[in-house]
């Protein structure tokens, strides 16, 4: 815990992972550092919790794949209990009792495929192809700070010839390739690859996730392309879960930033950033107590960290007017389960080495167009599209022996929902989500001991993401890049001086990937070493 008497050189209001990346790249650089989280564990939306003796939930986020790998050796995080397992497969049933299987043996993934469209299993080698090329060329811009396209400076003129120069330095079809998925729908680019309805799918529930999309919809293009970019041991669109899931992982970087010097306040609610002549100089908590700091930095949302910590009056009204704009409604929901055991698939008959990945439950792109339907028009899907995991097969520690936990997250669960509200509707929509489940696991109900029901608007109330958004804001191109979280506020700094924003909903954007962490650590050492000749 840290003392109430001290001034700190950084405060980083969040606990999540990025306000956790953040504070510790800032104390490993020198910097007297407190994080200070409003709840009583660290994490943010990166938490495991065990609701059931023995049984231990991610309730909210709940894989790896987007995590920067420079983070991983630049903090350490191996030497403090780093430990991502890969999950080798995914699993996807179909409504007619057959399934799509997929590995880690590429022939074997090619016969699987071939079982269901030979023209997909020739197809299948191209699509990687073109997407990994792709993924190539956005990379490098994950990890680097976006130009000011509307600034004037010689730097800003320069960051902006140095991305013309990346994208220009690529081949045509590529950069082709990009602008498609960047504004076309996920749909559109998959049907030019493939025929069969559960590769096609499979693939296009990633151009989903999180995002008030259908795979028909444009913008879902961009999702997919987001998502493949995700990696495990530098393999694209692989994906890992953390020993002890994501609040292992969040534990792993408490520990790498206390060890590099930071203080981590719990149950200490920010109730404003403190200002003086157009300056921050600390925060004051929710009891009244007031903490100094010559620089505050913000993990939260775009929303709160501009309208809620500050006063909007204190900012150009031009920026108040984009954040007012920046859309967040959330979408997706968990329903997490306690099993007494594993789930069947008739097909497979008592095999359980499909359950060491992933479970998708989106067995077309109508499939999962139809569950958007009830979403456009404000309701949460009768027949959702369901990305499961049975955690305590890839981590046999998160249930008792013979037991199981089973995350599932859940499309579309809209945050406004017509004419009801999420406290009512609850039970209502994990028995639907249940209900899906059993459809394609039969008898899947008498197996379950518990379950916990996350909506939009709790996603909100316990971990402060506005409308319960995931990502800190919708993956729209208008809110992605030098756009995101509004034009030329996209390189972390804020128009009071001192003030930074290092949540998901700066660039790259959502997941548990640390990047806008890191990024905004990099610019607050970079400026404190212009203002006050910092040492390097």
């Amino acid at each position: 815990m840290a003392s109430m008497d001290k001034n700190y050189d950084v405060i980083v209001v969040g606990g999540g992972h990025n306000g956790l990346v953040n504070g510790a790249y800032l104390a490993k650089a020198g910097l007297k550092v407190l994080i200070v989280e409003r709840r009583h564990l660290i994490g943010g939306a990166a938490i495991t919790e065990e609701l059931r003796p023995g049984f231990h939930f991610t309730s909210f986020s709940y894989a790896l794949s987007l995590l920067r790998p420079d983070i991983v050796h630049e903090l350490d995080l191996v030497r403090h209990g780093f430990m991502p397992i890969l999950m080798p497969s995914s699993f996807a049933p179909m409504e007619n009792g057959d399934y799509l299987l997929l590995g880690q043996d590429r022939d074997e993934n090619i016969k699987e495929i071939m079982r269901h469209s030979p023209h997909d299993a020739d197809a299948m080698d191209r699509y990687e192809h073109d997407m990994e090329r792709v993924c190539q060329l956005v990379k490098p811009l994950l990890d680097t700070v976006p130009p000011n396209i509307f600034g004037g400076s010689p730097e800003d003129i320069q960051d902006t010839a140095e991305l013309v120069k990346h994208l220009r330095g690529a081949d045509q079809k590529v950069v082709h390739d990009l602008v498609r998925l960047l504004t076309g729908s996920a749909a559109d680019f998959l049907d030019d690859y493939f025929e069969s309805d559960i590769l096609k799918g499979y693939i296009a529930s990633s151009g989903i996730i999180g995002t008030k999309v259908g795979p028909m919809s444009q913008g879902s293009g961009m999702v997919l392309l987001y998502h493949s970019i995700g990696e495990h041991d530098g393999h694209f669109g692989a994906w890992s879960f953390h020993k002890g899931g994501n609040g292992g992982f969040t534990q792993v970087l408490a520990r790498a930033a206390q060890a590099f010097g930071a203080e981590i306040l719990l149950n200490a609610p920010v109730a404003s950033v403190l200002t003086r002549n157009g300056e921050a100089v600390g925060v004051v908590l929710e009891d009244g107590t007031e903490l100094t700091a010559r620089t505050v930095v913000s993990a939260l949302d775009p929303r709160r960290t501009f309208t809620q910590l500050v006063e909007p009056r204190e900012l150009p009204g031009d920026l108040v007017e984009n954040i007012n704009r920046f859309r967040f409604q959330g979408t997706s929901a968990k329903v997490n389960f306690a099993l007494d055991g594993a789930p069947r698939y008739p097909a497979l008959g008592d095999r359980t080495d499909q359950y060491l990945g992933f479970i998708n439950i989106g067995p077309s792109m109508e499939y999962l167009e139809r569950a958007f339907d009830d979403a456009k028009y404000g309701w949460y899907s009768q027949r959702p599209y369901i990305d499961c995991a049975i955690q305590s097969f890839v981590d046999p520690d998160m249930a008792p022996p013979g037991k199981h936990v089973m995350s599932c997250f859940v499309q579309y669960a809209p945050y406004h929902l017509k004419g009801s509200d999420w406290d009512t509707e609850r039970e209502t929509f994990a028995d639907t989500v249940q209900a899906t489940f059993e459809s394609f696991f039969p008898g899947f109900g008498d197996l379950v001991l518990q379950r916990e029901v996350r909506t939009p608007l709790d996603i909100e109330r316990t971990v402060g993401l506005t409308e319960g958004n995931i990502f800190a804001g919708e993956f729209f191109a208008p809110q992605m890049y030098f756009f995101r979280p509004a034009p030329g506020w996209s390189q972390y700094r804020t128009p009071i001086h001192g003030y930074y924003q290092c949540g998901s909903g700066t660039h790259p954007g959502g997941c548990v990937m640390g990047a806008p962490g890191k990024l905004a650590s990099q610019q607050i050492i970079k400026d404190l070493r212009v203002r006050e000749g910092l040492g390097s």
